[in-house]
């Protein structure tokens, strides 16, 4: 066994919630940084082992998937609420370093595939060893995974250094035009399992100054900073009587909510919103990572075909034991995560909900509907800021953002202030904080 070292522990903040994060040394030198959630002593839970790729990790990087991979495996990892992500430092997956990674491209421009490139190098095959990834997972006091990877080799290689694998689960990429034929190469060549998936749209749009919009973002100890985010007409309607809400504001409009998930940890809707309007909840219409989803749904009503559902980014459930089993685990097999929570007034309870989400690293939550949540958030004093897109249009009788909050006499109602705009070429966009008599602080 290829022992190691531990080098210093700290808690890493990323966009995907919080990790601790482990350095270890190897005898050869190399370093592995193993990005912990949870309590991982045991075994079962999700593992990622995740070589350097000097260039595929590149921030942007399209010539490969490894990027890709990395982002889906934090994602799974942080919805799940427990796993690992062994970052080997110092190697890329066919002993392939920077220069000579960048000499292979050439070579690959010049028609070798991904596999031929090194040994045209001189370089040798797939030279991975799995000794000291194993010797980390011993090290923290696991003896078992759960495997996240396309490569059948992992496997082989962990059962080999002594790890029981209880399964492997894919990571599904999208395929790009510059990524060069690599996943598909590895599909043929390597037997590594089919990565394709489908490709987030994209539609470029000036981006709002989402960070003033969101305020000062200060969550307390126990749950997480809330934004409630909404579009309604000049005459204050959500949608009309017969609830048909497509499009209330311009794609200008739209792209400040898309601006706000890119900067929020987290994005949440009721089962209503999901049933009624099918979002997505990604960011596309400005440059930006999609954030985690989460979904209040005290009886999974929440249906598998849901476009939320489709696994990238993530999605959470939040949900009561009024949910049947059947559906749990109908839930989970979509490959969303499923929290089991006390029952609430109007279903989840929203304080355990929020206060899991805060134990799950997520920070700022950004809430898009619908109007049962947004009342049920205000009238808790849940609310840090409230960003409400207001269009040229007018509908008379329709739904409203905000039911009763039980305001008898205006006073008692809630106080705005720190307000700031952002004007579209049709629309306005104005946020506050939210204070007053009602605003109840926690933590």
């Amino acid at each position: 066994m290829n022992d190691v070292r531990e080098l210093v522990r700290v808690v890493l903040p990323t966009q995907f919630g919080e990790f601790e994060v482990t350095a270890f040394e190897a005898r050869t030198g190399l370093v592995h940084l193993a990005l912990a959630k949870g309590e991982l002593v045991g075994g079962g839970a999700l593992t990622r082992l995740h070589p350097q790729c000097p260039t595929g990790d590149a921030p942007g990087s399209l010539c490969c998937e490894c990027a890709a991979q990395l982002r889906l495996a934090l994602r799974r990892i942080a919805a799940d609420g427990l796993g690992l992500l062994l970052y080997a430092t110092g190697q890329e997956g066919r002993g392939v370093e920077l220069v000579d990674e960048l000499r292979a491209s050439l070579e690959q421009d010049d028609g070798a595939d991904t596999v031929e490139a090194g040994p045209r190098l001189g370089r040798p095959g797939d030279g991975h060893c799995y000794d000291a990834a194993a010797a980390v997972l011993h090290a923290l006091g696991i003896g078992s995974v759960r495997l996240l990877t396309n490569n059948p080799d992992e496997e082989r290689g962990l059962r080999a250094a002594g790890i029981t694998v209880e399964g492997t689960e894919p990571l599904g990429t999208a395929a790009h035009s510059r990524d060069g034929g690599i996943p598909r190469t590895q599909e043929r060549r390597l037997g590594h399992l089919d990565t394709a998936g489908e490709e987030l749209e994209a539609a470029p749009s000036p981006q709002p100054d989402a960070i003033r919009l969101l305020g000062d973002v200060d969550p307390p100890a126990d749950r997480p900073y809330v934004v409630l985010k909404y579009a309604q007409t000049l005459d204050g309607r959500i949608a009309t009587a017969d609830g048909d809400s497509k499009w209330i504001s311009g794609e200008e409009e739209r792209a400040v909510s898309h601006a706000l998930r890119a900067a929020c940890d987290a994005v949440m809707v009721g089962v209503g919103t999901v049933l009624r309007d099918d979002p997505r909840l990604t960011v596309r219409l400005v440059p930006g990572a999609s954030p985690l989803r989460v979904v209040l749904d005290s009886t999974l009503r929440t249906p598998s075909s849901a476009l939320l559902l489709d696994g990238n980014p993530v999605t959470v459930v939040l949900t009561t034991d009024r949910a049947a089993e059947d559906d749990r685990k109908r839930m989970r097999e979509t490959g969303a995560g499923v929290r089991v929570l006390p029952t609430g007034p109007g279903g989840v309870d929203l304080v355990a909900g929020l206060r899991v989400l805060r134990e799950c690293g997520v920070r700022s939550l950004l809430v898009e509907g619908g109007a049962r949540v947004i009342t049920s958030l205000l009238s808790a004093g849940l609310v840090d800021r409230i960003v409400v897109g207001t269009a040229a249009k007018i509908i008379g009788a329709g739904k409203e953002a905000v039911g009763d909050l039980g305001v008898a006499r205006v006073a008692e109602g809630i106080s705005l202030r720190n307000r700031y705009v952002h004007l579209t070429a049709d629309d306005i966009v104005t946020a506050w904080d939210v204070c007053g008599p009602r605003r109840i602080r926690s933590g």
